[in-house]
């Protein structure tokens, strides 16, 4: 009896001896621990497949520009000067940003935009809202979206650092222009109207501001 007794005793003072040594070891584990991370977490992530390889083209800028030309030439140097800028992410901001500014001109609010504006669009866009609240003229205008965007033409000067992209947009909505007495004098509240413009973006690259702004606008 004796003898058993003391076999348990000395296999107690085993585990107790392993358990701190364990302890020691691992630590202790408490509260909710995360689960494992599965194997494929722990691989480096795998490169993107149109990743661009020095000396090869770019599809980010030859889909929107031809392959060597000045337009190109000029969207490859503002990448350079900003890693993070992306032609076609631009290009999906400035269709945003013309239906932003289209119709907030049609509804006479230059408030909302004016951050988006050069002083000289600002200037013109007032000029007309103006004259068209001075003739007693109201619009209302519903935007429906843009049927063909496109970039035109690039430019980029590596000493100011300053950028400049022409967009086409071909937008379409419903207009129409009414006078003092409620009389339409101009389009129509269901004819779907297509209206085409060419307009200037400009940014100067590598600056925290990330808004391009309008300045210049045609058709």
């Amino acid at each position: 009896m004796e003898s058993s007794l003391i076999q348990l005793l000395v296999l107690a003072g085993i585990a107790v001896f392993l358990i701190l040594k364990l302890r020691a070891v691992l630590g202790t584990r408490e509260g909710f621990e995360k689960p494992p991370v599965p194997v494929e977490a722990a691989l480096p992530a795998k490169r993107g497949k149109f990743q661009v390889i020095e000396g090869t083209p770019d599809p980010d800028i030859t889909d929107h520009a031809p392959e060597g030309s000045d337009s190109a030439k000029a969207l490859a140097a503002m990448k350079a000067a900003e890693p993070t800028f992306g032609v076609g992410e631009f290009l999906r901001g400035a269709r945003g940003a013309y239906e932003m500014i289209l119709m907030a001109f049609e509804r006479g609010d230059l408030d909302s935009i004016r951050p988006f504006l050069a002083d000289e669009v600002e200037a013109t866009f007032a000029q007309a809202i103006n004259a068209r609240e001075q003739a007693g003229l109201t619009t209302e205008a519903k935007f429906l979206g843009i049927s063909d965007l496109g970039l035109a033409e690039a430019e980029y000067d590596a000493v100011t650092k300053s950028a400049e992209i022409t967009v086409r947009f071909t937008g379409e909505l419903t207009s129409v222009t009414r006078n003092k007495a409620g009389e339409v004098v101009e389009g129509s509240p269901t004819e779907v109207k297509r209206q085409r413009d060419v307009w200037v973006f400009s940014r100067r690259m590598g600056v925290q501001d990330p808004n391009w702004q309008l300045v210049a606008t045609g058709e």
